[in-house]
């Protein structure tokens, strides 16, 4: 049995996938954080939803899902965690319009992760560079309008 030469054009789609390399990049980003915020006992999405929530700024959960390029029913789920958990509470409803409150011990959680979160952020924004994490930063903000087809 003869094995099949490998196509070059896949060997290309896996060096030049946006998608692949960005989610590979999100993977080991987000396992670095979590590693790092563990004693706090938030992942980093919860801290970070966390964050956003206590702005008092989102009038929905749409509106927020919409803001952070989130499944709404993943955000739904998550919330729905963190209220399990006593962290957030609803506390408007217009129609499907959802709005969700930071609890004290939500805010507590915030305060006690703050330290965890700063440790990842200075460790890897460190050993990216803080200038070439501005530049990063600012190509991934035209990452994603380009890939809601604006320019």
């Amino acid at each position: 049995m003869t094995t099949p030469s490998p196509d070059p054009r896949l060997d290309a789609i896996a060096r030049s996938c946006v998608a692949l390399h960005v989610r590979m990049t999100a993977r080991a980003v987000t396992r670095a954080y979590d590693e790092a915020m563990r004693p706090s006992g938030l992942k980093i999405t919860q801290f970070v939803l966390l964050s956003a929530l206590s702005t008092g700024q989102w009038k929905s959960v749409t509106e927020l899902a919409e803001r952070f390029a989130l499944e709404r029913t993943s955000l739904t789920r998550n919330l729905q965690l963190l209220a399990t958990e006593g962290m957030v509470e609803p506390v408007e409803c217009r129609g499907r319009a959802s709005v969700y409150a930071v609890t004290e011990k939500g805010r507590a959680a915030i305060e006690a992760a703050i330290p965890y979160w700063r440790a990842a952020q200075d460790k890897i924004e460190g050993g990216f560079g803080e200038e070439r994490w501005r530049e990063t930063r600012d190509g991934l903000r035209a990452l994603r309008r380009a890939a809601r087809g604006e320019r």
